[in-house]
């Protein structure tokens, strides 16, 4: 098999394998329709109990969605191309949080972004020592998207997931355990993945679900964010932040932010807090739709994803430069029409 997405049954399990090792497995329009096929498929299939998703590389199990693709959409004029990427990813998101059956997600290595939404809302989310997860659409000029804004701050709290959207932070195994990100830690996942297939699930995590090696750091400054990111807007945060008395805590979320958009920042602080009133994953893959498919047709994007990942120079001349020049009342605007 040598699909960018192996799909198959396995002593009444549905295994979806991502592969596409080159590119870390970030996910291309015909990853996510293979995905949604399949979960389609298996939904009403009873020989199948439960999905399992898991990489079949060591070095990733997904670096998020692939937005050079998306960019080169839109720079070329296609910009429905890049409408139908995130359209049909937050569809297959929203079946993975609603699905009628398990899934199991084995994070061994990074999950970034699209890698968080086909792995978050399943049921069990399995680490590694080898996972790391972050949110690292500042960076691109874009939001945090793939259900992140609504599950991460019930997982965890508004402020928390604010601090983990806009400053990208990169999650441990420890981190992704106290934050809800993860619900299980294991330290051979091949051998997690045998016992799931031949034995159950239930004997799989009895047999090798164990604690990840030190503490988690989000943990540790937890008070902190709590303090300062629970506010409405990114210049109540600002505010709360140059007033606050820890000093060490507030230069490490400047130097996390050095590089991020000022209108995506912005942007993310309202969606968080038009998703903390969502009553559902799909109304807050709605709000994050309405956002997102303002945000790539924005210079920022095009600009924020060649320094990232076209020419990597990592130098990317955002507009507006400054968060006092942004306009918030923009993005409010935004889900008055998608509602």
């Amino acid at each position: 098999m040598s699909n960018v997405v192996n799909t198959f049954v396995q002593n009444s399990t549905g295994m979806v394998e991502l592969n596409r090792p080159k590119a870390l497995n970030s996910l291309n329009q015909e990853m996510i329709d293979l995905v949604q096929e399949a979960l389609t498929t298996w939904a009403d299939d009873d020989q199948v109990q439960q999905v399992l998703i898991y990489s079949s590389s060591e070095r990733a199990f997904c670096a998020g969605g692939d937005v050079r693709a998306v960019r080169e959409s839109v720079l070329e004029g296609d910009v429905a191309a890049g409408d139908k990427y995130f359209i049909d990813e937050f569809a297959m998101n929203n079946t993975l949080g609603t699905y009628p059956k398990p899934v199991i997600s084995v994070i061994n290595g990074v999950a970034m972004g699209g890698g968080m939404g086909i792995s978050m809302h399943g049921s069990h989310r399995i680490v590694t020592e080898k996972a790391f997860a972050s949110m690292p659409e500042m960076a691109i000029g874009y939001v945090p998207d793939v259900g992140f804004t609504y599950f991460g701050q019930r997982a965890s709290s508004l402020a928390i997931a604010t601090f983990l959207a806009v400053t990208g932070w990169r999650m441990s195994p420890a981190d992704m355990l106290w934050a809800g990100v993860a619900t299980h830690f294991v330290e051979d996942a091949q051998g997690f993945i045998d016992a799931v297939l031949n034995e159950s699930l239930d004997g799989a995590l009895e047999k090798f679900s164990t604690q990840p090696t030190g503490s988690s750091e989000l943990a540790g400054v937890a008070s902190q964010i709590e303090e300062t990111f629970g506010h409405s807007s990114w210049a109540l945060i600002d505010a709360s932040l140059r007033s606050h008395p820890d000093a060490e805590f507030v230069a490490k979320v400047d130097g996390l932010m050095a590089s991020a958009a000022p209108a995506s920042v912005v942007a993310t602080v309202k969606l968080m807090h038009q998703n903390s009133e969502a009553t559902t994953l799909r109304e807050g893959l709605d709000n994050e739709l309405a956002m997102s498919l303002y945000m790539i047709r924005q210079p920022d994007f095009a600009e924020g994803v060649r320094a990232v990942l076209v020419d990597k120079d990592r130098n990317a001349a955002f507009s507006p430069a400054n968060y006092e020049d942004v306009d918030e009342s923009h993005f409010v605007t935004l889900f008055q029409r998608s509602s």
